[in-house]
């Protein structure tokens, strides 16, 4: 049964606007992060290897808290402000702000490896936080002016629109699963299963196989076989589709490295390693099982 917010971020995804927006800020975004895409400082925005999750997520709590403990003194405090200088309140809006700006930083860079109804859905929650954002700003502007109650009146919008933000971004996460790991949870199967023969996987190429019902990437240097989990734990792109050039592999979908040795990762945006797979030939033909993600493993 489709729920109604279910329907609500399906009818977004198709707004006509949100398309068209959707395409030009794509043709003026993209290209710069493509260029950019090998460079520590890109992928240390996603947080990647260095973190293990995504940053931006994490720095979305800060303008929220700031903005909420902004709003919260003005609610109990009284209405006189000095002009031209902060009060307690008018500190924690500034800190927000600021905030907003490493926050926005990593939420663009994210958006720009996402693709589909989660780039357009995506937009949308980015341009409510510009929206919020923008409140907060001129809340800022009438406190620092002397005007406390238009600044008061300012926050609660943002807050209000902030919410509404949070509400959208929190569907990427928890009901798109943008940004997780898409093979948390693969770990079978439980005992050694046959594969392909060693005669059929050629020497230095990926090849994608199904092992009761998990996909699993084959390569081979000589008589040693590596096995990783053939779906890519950043967006679900199957792995065995993308070039292998000393032993790594590259994500044909957002470009993501993995040393197909062990599964750790060599650059981003992925957060999480593919996890590895014990692998063995008997009798001429590859056997696998499985293993936890990340564990490292050897082949005999």
């Amino acid at each position: 049964m489709t729920t109604w917010h279910q329907e609500f971020f399906a009818a977004v995804g198709k707004w006509p606007w949100l398309e068209s927006l959707n395409d030009s800020v794509s043709g003026a975004v993209q290209p710069v992060y493509d260029r950019f895409r090998g460079n520590l400082a890109v992928e240390l925005l996603h947080g990647g290897r260095w973190a293990g999750h995504a940053l931006h997520p994490a720095l979305s709590d800060l303008p929220i808290g700031f903005w909420s403990g902004s709003l919260l003194l003005d609610m109990v405090g009284d209405d006189t402000a000095t002009k031209g200088k902060l009060d307690a309140a008018g500190t924690l809006s500034a800190a927000g702000l600021a905030a907003a700006v490493a926050t926005a930083v990593t939420g663009v860079a994210d958006w720009t490896v996402s693709d589909g109804e989660d780039r357009r859905v995506g937009l949308f929650h980015g341009l409510l936080n510009g929206a919020a954002t923008a409140l907060q700003g001129a809340s800022l502007a009438a406190r620092l002016s002397g005007h406390r109650g238009s600044a008061r009146t300012l926050g609660m919008a943002s807050m209000a629109v902030t919410t509404a933000a949070g509400f959208v971004g929190g569907h990427l996460v928890q009901g798109r699963g943008a940004m997780v790991n898409r093979v948390a949870s693969n770990t079978g199967p439980t005992r050694w299963v046959k594969t392909v023969a060693i005669d059929d996987l050629p020497d230095r190429e990926p090849k994608g196989v199904d092992v009761e019902g998990r996909k699993v990437l084959l390569y081979r240097e000589g008589e040693t076989v590596h096995a990783l989990d053939d779906v890519c734990s950043h967006a679900g792109a199957l792995l065995s589709r993308g070039p292998v050039v000393d032993c790594v592999v590259t994500c044909p979908l957002h470009e993501s490295q993995f040393d197909v040795r062990d599964g750790h990762i060599v650059r981003g945006p992925a957060h999480h390693p593919q996890p590895s797979l014990p692998s063995r030939v008997r009798n001429g033909f590859i056997e696998v099982r499985g293993s936890q993600p990340g564990r490292r493993r050897s082949t005999t």
